[in-house]
């Protein structure tokens, strides 16, 4: 048992590495006017692969929060920050396709995503019902606001498939918590594993409309007629 758990744990930090290793080397790094640093990318699976490590990095961080936050540990604040810069790196990354100021309006919305998801998490926490229906709906309305945005930027991201996926993203995310704060340990990593592999499909719809929208900015083709 322990020689599967060593050779386990040895595939997954390579399968990192490999990962990580391929996107940094399909992402240059470039400076515009307002001096942050965006990615261009140049290959259909480096923005693929890019897309789904942000999206990766969203649920895992989501998830430390959640676990600090519901368990009262002094890392909560550290996790809450690299969670919020999370929100950044995504609305870097479309900068290259749609410039700073929808760069930037992604992240203030993805950003209100976030603190959202804290007022669910406290609210769940300290059983205040009526304070989670209130953040709940927030969740909602603001899960609107970033499909219509998205589909404004790119109406190759159909806005009806935007919402309800954003949907199934909030209601797995409130499952996660709701599991957790039962001490459903099974249901509580049933749950991550379904909100992981929700968010790599959320990433592929993303980069995909990406391409489909910008086919000549890559150097390699994907099939375009694909309805993402």
């Amino acid at each position: 048992m322990k020689k599967l758990i060593l050779f386990s744990s040895i595939v997954l930090i390579i399968s990192m590495f490999i990962g990580l290793g391929f996107a940094a080397n399909s992402m240059k790094a470039i400076k515009n006017s307002d001096k942050s640093t965006i990615f261009a990318i140049k290959s259909t699976l480096g923005l693929k692969t890019a897309i789904r490590q942000l999206g990766a990095e969203h649920v895992f961080y989501m998830r430390n929060y959640i676990i600090s936050a519901l368990a009262g540990t002094d890392d909560t604040e550290a996790v809450a920050k690299r969670l919020l810069k999370n929100q950044v790196d995504i609305g870097d990354a479309i900068k290259p396709y749609y410039g700073l100021d929808a760069g930037n309006r992604l992240t203030s919305l993805l950003t209100d995503h976030i603190m959202i998801a804290v007022d669910v998490v406290t609210a769940a926490k300290n059983k205040q019902k009526d304070s989670l229906k209130k953040a709940q709906s927030k969740w909602i309305v603001n899960a609107e606001e970033i499909t219509t945005f998205l589909n404004r930027i790119n109406p190759k991201w159909d806005k009806k498939m935007l919402t309800d996926e954003l949907n199934m993203h909030l209601k797995l995310s409130t499952d996660e918590v709701v599991s957790r704060l039962n001490m459903d340990w099974t249901k509580d990593i049933e749950s991550f594993d379904k909100i992981y592999n929700h968010m790599l499909k959320f990433a592929d719809i993303l980069s995909g409309g990406i391409i489909a929208q910008f086919p000549n900015k890559f150097t390699d083709k994907l099939d375009t007629s694909k309805k993402y």
